[in-house]
């Protein structure tokens, strides 16, 4: 039995409640572009009757380099996430890195995300459990989808049961991700929804994410409609308005201008499998 789990106005898990989608730029690069992109994805999800939880990062840390683009911060970037949640009426999620920044981040964000990085860190994972609403942990790339178990247990020790799971590729070798689509029912046997992270499973890490090379954005849609027919409860998919001058993952988000097609077909999908 998977868990239905409320997240402000929406259900999602359960295996009744709609296909969902986790949307958002990668990193919050100004308020502009935040603002934007929430109130496209809001008229395309409303329109779709696809409920809708908007993710943008306040801090990257898993970057390849100091220099790259990191975000505003902790308290710039979750005033922006509080205006998102408060304007268009969504939940909304970001990724913690530090149990002290999880305190602050639970006072306005709907969804705590755990890091696939940081996804075995256990006193994380305790803190995460403590404070959040809802938590999502991201599958770390070299972990097994039967031992996020693991992980689920940290945060159940807390008595949080509000998980939910997210695969996002696992690596065979160098750089590239493998979608090993039975993780979905997999991590279905811990009892709680299980996302798609479309977006994360095409990056070819080594290469920089602003290079085209460092992507392979044109597997989106062929990957995101063979793991909602594998049993995906929802996708996580980055989006941003003008991909091309993205400051995080330019190569692996969606344009979107492509988000509405990609979506109508996921729901169908999801529809014909459920």
């Amino acid at each position: 039995m998977i868990e239905s789990i409320r997240i402000k106005n929406i259900k999602i898990g359960g295996g009744k409640n709609p296909f969902f989608l986790i949307g958002g730029p990668c990193v919050i690069e100004d308020e502009k572009t935040v603002m934007k992109t929430a109130s496209t994805i809001k008229r395309i999800t409303e329109k779709l009757r696809i409920p809708f939880i908007f993710k943008s990062s306040y801090k990257k840390d898993n970057r390849a380099k100091v220099t790259s683009y990191q975000g505003p911060g902790l308290l710039k970037g979750l005033r922006m996430l509080a205006k998102v949640r408060e304007q268009f009426d969504v939940p909304v999620l970001s990724d913690v890195h530090s149990r002290e920044e999880v305190k602050p981040a639970s006072e306005i964000l709907d969804i705590i995300q755990i890091p696939a990085f940081l996804s075995q860190q256990t006193s994380l994972a305790v803190e995460v459990g403590k404070y959040a609403k809802v938590v999502n942990i991201k599958k770390g790339q070299f972990i097994a989808p039967e031992d996020m178990k693991n992980a689920v247990r940290k945060i159940e020790s807390t008595g949080c049961k509000k998980i939910i799971l997210t695969e996002r590729g696992t690596v065979f070798g160098y750089h590239r991700l493998v979608v090993d689509m039975r993780a979905f029912d997999i991590m279905h046997t811990l009892g709680y929804p299980v996302v798609f992270d479309v977006t994360h499973s095409i990056r070819i890490y080594g290469k920089p994410s602003k290079n085209p090379s460092g992507g392979e954005p044109q597997f989106i849609f062929s990957l995101a409609k063979a793991g909602v027919a594998a049993g995906a409860d929802g996708v996580f998919i980055e989006a941003h308005p003008n991909k091309e001058k993205a400051l995080c993952d330019a190569a692996s988000m969606l344009s979107l201008n492509k988000l509405s097609s990609l979506l109508k077909i996921l729901k169908q999908i999801h529809s014909t499998v459920n």
